[in-house]
């Protein structure tokens, strides 16, 4: 048996659920990247708020890359369960926030027509660094641009525009700088390029908040499934498990009305770029050197990792380089806040694999390593964690193993052949024909 809307009277009473009539309500939000973090992050916000009697924020998820998210969720009708985990001590709850998944490629007018109802007043994002198609100096990649979201977003814009519907809220929850500005910079290049008449009332109608967000969410494994099902007495092929932590901080700037996320935890803020460099810097900086570096001395986890002395001493002294950087809000205390970070890492029952976390390294460590080494550069200051954790991203492009970047074939073939400064010079110079992956930073080879 599987979960779904005939199963679920089924499932045993300690399984926490809405209660929300979902039939009753309308789509409100497309979300293109419904993957796991999604659904342990904004749909499961979206659900709780819903369940305290917020109307009309069911979700339409877009998957753009795989028909894997649509199979698993179609045939449950939208619903999965999120289990947090802490030690030997885990919840789950049944999500009822999604009402389906269209797959972009094959649905393409269907995700038009959903952006295009009166009922939708948001369009958010999980789509990685790499979804938003950007050439190496930041701009809009056109041609990668065709293969992404652009498309139907614009032209579900306009069908808006020409019904003379209210504008809508673009929100991207991804781990980007600025990435509300980011967004609203990108689909204006596109516009102006595609859709030139969109132009004026994407000015005036639309907004584009920045939001940080931040939980822990491993990829869920056939094991996970099996153990779940022998609890719920039914199989969930969508599970997502999770750490009880979960912030999500929004600049409260919508276009045409939110769900009461606030109610539920999220934060409402006038400007999110503390939290996002706090977050950026410290958690996703020591993220990324512990899946480097733990990798290179035989780890799989992040929980072994962060346990190995060695690499722990070296965590918490790039977390402390880093928090020197960081101008922190309100509240915040960033010494507490590195101390709960070990303890997250540490948690074993948050089985968060290196490998995964590693990914996508040529899209991820400008904003991760090397904004916090260039403000140390340009203050004078000598950036002492830079060179170690660089080293450790070149030793993983020379491995290959748990290479999967978008430029990785390209970075390792350079590393195995001609070594080190040719990879660096790649990065940090490129060359006519090449532009520098990494744009703006070459004040720091040197240091590297």
């Amino acid at each position: 048996m599987r979960l779904s809307s005939e199963t679920l009277a089924a499932l045993p009473a300690e399984i926490d659920r809405f209660a929300y009539d979902r039939a009753e309500q309308e789509v409100g939000i497309v979300h293109y990247g419904i993957g796991a973090f999604h659904r342990a992050h904004q749909a499961w916000y979206t659900d709780l708020a819903m369940d305290r009697g917020d109307c009309d924020w069911m979700i339409c998820g877009v998957s753009m890359r795989s028909k894997e998210v649509a199979n698993s969720l179609n045939p449950q009708d939208g619903l999965y369960t999120l289990t947090a985990r802490t030690g030997s001590t885990s919840i789950t709850r049944v999500i009822g926030s999604v009402r389906e998944v269209l797959f972009a490629p094959d649905e393409a007018d269907a995700v038009v027509d959903r952006i295009a109802a009166p009922a939708c007043r948001i369009v958010s994002f999980t789509v990685t660094e790499k979804g938003y198609a950007r050439a190496f100096d930041g701009s809009l990649d056109i041609e990668l641009a065709r293969q992404s979201f652009y498309s139907s977003l614009a032209r579900g814009l306009k069908r808006r525009m020409d019904s003379d519907l209210p504008g809508v809220t673009l929100l991207s929850c991804d781990n980007l700088a600025d990435n509300g500005a980011l967004l609203s910079s990108l689909v204006r290049e596109w516009i102006r390029t595609e859709c030139p008449e969109l132009e004026d009332w994407f000015e005036r109608k639309c907004t584009v908040p920045s939001t940080m967000v931040d939980r822990i969410v491993p990829r869920t494994s056939p094991a996970d499934v099996s153990t779940l099902a022998d609890t719920m007495g039914m199989e969930d092929l969508s599970a997502v498990f999770t750490e009880p932590f979960s912030q999500w901080v929004i600049e409260d700037e919508f276009a045409n009305g939110r769900p009461a996320w606030d109610s539920v935890g999220a934060q409402l803020v006038e400007d999110v770029q503390p939290y996002e460099m706090a977050k950026l810097r410290i958690l996703n900086g020591a993220h990324s050197f512990l899946a480097y570096a733990g990798l290179r001395e035989g780890h799989e986890f992040v929980h072994e990792a962060i346990r190995d002395p060695a690499l722990r001493e070296q965590t918490e002294r790039l977390m402390e380089e880093a928090a020197s950087t960081v101008d922190a809000p309100s509240g915040l205390d960033l010494a507490q806040y590195r101390q709960d970070l070990i303890a997250r890492f540490a948690e074993p029952s948050i089985r968060h694999r290196l490998s995964q976390i590693a990914m996508d390294g040529s899209q991820k460590l400008p904003q991760r390593w090397l904004d916090t080494a260039l403000q140390y550069v340009r203050t004078g200051k000598e950036p002492k964690f830079f060179p170690a954790a660089l080293d450790c991203w070149l030793w993983h492009l020379e491995d290959g193993r748990y290479v999967d970047d978008p430029h990785g074939e390209e970075l390792t073939r350079l590393m195995q052949a001609e070594g080190r400064s040719s990879v660096i010079a790649r990065c940090f110079f490129g060359s006519d024909e090449r532009p520098a992956l990494w744009h703006g930073y070459s004040e720091l080879v040197s240091k590297a």
